[in-house]
């Protein structure tokens, strides 16, 4: 039985009456973002990578010396890495950046920067929507970033191993994934709107709903009058 005020819906019978709308509405939905997704321009990613470099002493022969050098060598390159995740990430950076390459600004481009906790190696990648000028402007951070990094520490701190590339394929818009995302909200939209129809029709549609309302067996019927 319904409590006062409370409305009860069978998610069960919900989906077998309303099952069309859901299937239309998912493939609906998901195909216009599918093709929305396809009118966006496309996104190259530009990929560079550094290696933090350290400057200590090296003419320690004893071994058990060299082991603590080396692991306190590992941890000074890693808040190296740090500081200079910092750096690339800068204004000064940017507008150095922008400068060199006659551009207004290079926030239009999505900068990333990552380096792991056991690695002197730091990765850049610059997202934008020139191949050419995406991997121009991420050559350009980390030379500004070694140039500053410089100037700061009073030593080169890092070193380019890998200048970037052009990119030769998109890496977005993720096509796959935006139709995903558009056929899933299409399913749950339409699931929404079939539970609010269910829930605002008050309807007494048979025996059993009226039992089940008022709390009494139903014990006869009228047929319908033409």
């Amino acid at each position: 039985m319904e409590e006062e005020g409370v409305v009860e819906i069978d998610l069960a019978e919900l989906f077998r009456k309303n099952f069309v709308l859901l299937i239309v509405a998912t493939i609906v939905v998901g195909s216009i973002a599918l093709g929305v997704s396809y009118l966006m321009p496309n996104e190259y990613t530009a990929v560079t990578s550094m290696y933090a470099l350290v400057h200590g002493r090296q003419d320690l022969d004893n071994e058990s010396s060299r082991k603590s050098l080396s692991a306190t060598d590992l941890r000074t390159a890693q808040m190296v890495a740090s500081d200079i995740t910092v750096i690339l990430k800068s204004n000064r950076v940017a507008t150095d950046v922008a400068q060199q390459l006659g551009l207004s600004t290079i926030l239009d481009y999505k900068v990333d920067v990552s380096s792991g906790s056991d690695t002197r190696v730091i990765t850049l990648s610059v997202t934008g929507k020139n191949p050419e000028l995406t991997a121009q402007v991420a050559n350009a951070i980390v030379n500004d970033a070694i140039k500053v990094s410089t100037e700061v520490m009073g030593t080169q701190a890092v070193s380019v191993v890998d200048d970037a590339d052009v990119p030769l394929f998109p890496s977005g818009p993720r096509h796959a994934m935006i139709a995903l995302v558009g056929a899933a909200a299409g399913f749950v939209l339409a699931l929404v709107a079939a539970a609010l129809r269910s829930a605002l029709d008050t309807r007494v549609r048979d025996g059993e709903q009226a039992s089940g309302i008022v709390g009494v067996p139903v014990v006869g019927h009228f047929s319908a009058l033409s």
